[in-house]
């Protein structure tokens, strides 16, 4: 049987789904634009763009998990993100997330701790003090929300990798799971392989100073080779698992994978 086609001659299907999408309400809309990013709108990381999809909810609830694993098998883990020079540097670097700014958490430093859980040799909780005096480098890479904005910054931490390795988890685990100080209770997975990749980060400091409260105090996980809502901020534990616990985006529908 010839397969049916649904494209409809002399119209360019891309101009058709972002008119299409302009109907959507706001959090239906931003779904479609999570879920279809996460095949086609990642030229940023290489790029953002919308691909095509005939209807966005149900198109969700069937590919979501099909892109996830397409895009962790052609996940090179040798691959890097783009870096920039200074001169690139977005100024002002933009607060985002889904509340105000003022709501954003309030961490105090002599309070908190870093919790490690599960697969891991020593689940020490660590202070930010016995964090800071870790190796660290700098990276300049770009930040890609999904909604189709970007913003380039400079971001100093230690390579999430050394300190999996500083702890003796098991890298041979499917996830590092993060939990925020978010009053939501935020919290996502990393697949381990992108955990392990050269550049992704827990992030001490920006623009070479402490880490302000809008970009994620005490603590936020870098991973420039995912969309942003994939850098978690305001970290206070992390679990290496093999359970797939899920996310606060993912939960609504958004890839987990999200990345190049």
């Amino acid at each position: 049987m010839a397969k049916r086609s649904f494209l409809i001659p002399g119209v360019d299907k891309r101009l058709l789904i972002k008119d299409s999408i302009k109907t959507m309400p706001d959090v239906t809309r931003r779904r479609f634009i999570a879920g279809s990013a996460s095949l086609g709108a990642l030229t940023l990381l290489t790029g953002c763009d919308v691909v095509d999809s005939s209807s966005a909810e149900e198109m969700l609830k069937s590919v979501s998990k099909f892109n996830d694993a397409v895009q962790a098998f052609i996940f090179n883990p040798d691959a890097l993100a783009p870096t920039f020079p200074e001169s690139a540097i977005t100024k002002p670097f933009p607060f985002n997330a889904y509340y105000d700014l003022d709501d954003a958490p309030d961490v105090s430093a002599a309070d908190w701790k870093l919790e490690v859980r599960g697969l891991v040799d020593n689940k020490k909780s660590w202070t930010l003090d016995e964090l800071h005096k870790l190796p660290q480098v700098t990276q300049i890479t770009r930040h890609i929300c999904v909604e189709g904005w970007s913003a380039i910054g400079s971001w100093t931490g230690t390579p999430l990798r050394d300190f999996l390795k500083l702890i003796g988890a098991d890298t041979r685990a499917k996830y590092v799971w993060f939990q925020c100080a978010d009053k939501d209770g935020y919290n996502s997975p990393l697949d381990m392989r992108s955990a392990l990749h050269p550049q992704t980060q827990m992030t001490f400091k920006y623009a070479n100073e402490i880490l302000p409260r809008a970009y994620g105090f005490p603590v936020k996980i870098r991973v420039p080779t995912k969309l942003g809502f994939k850098n978690p901020k305001y970290v206070v534990s992390m679990e290496v698992t093999n359970d797939y616990k899920g996310g606060y985006w993912e939960d609504q529908g958004y890839n987990s994978f999200s990345g190049s």
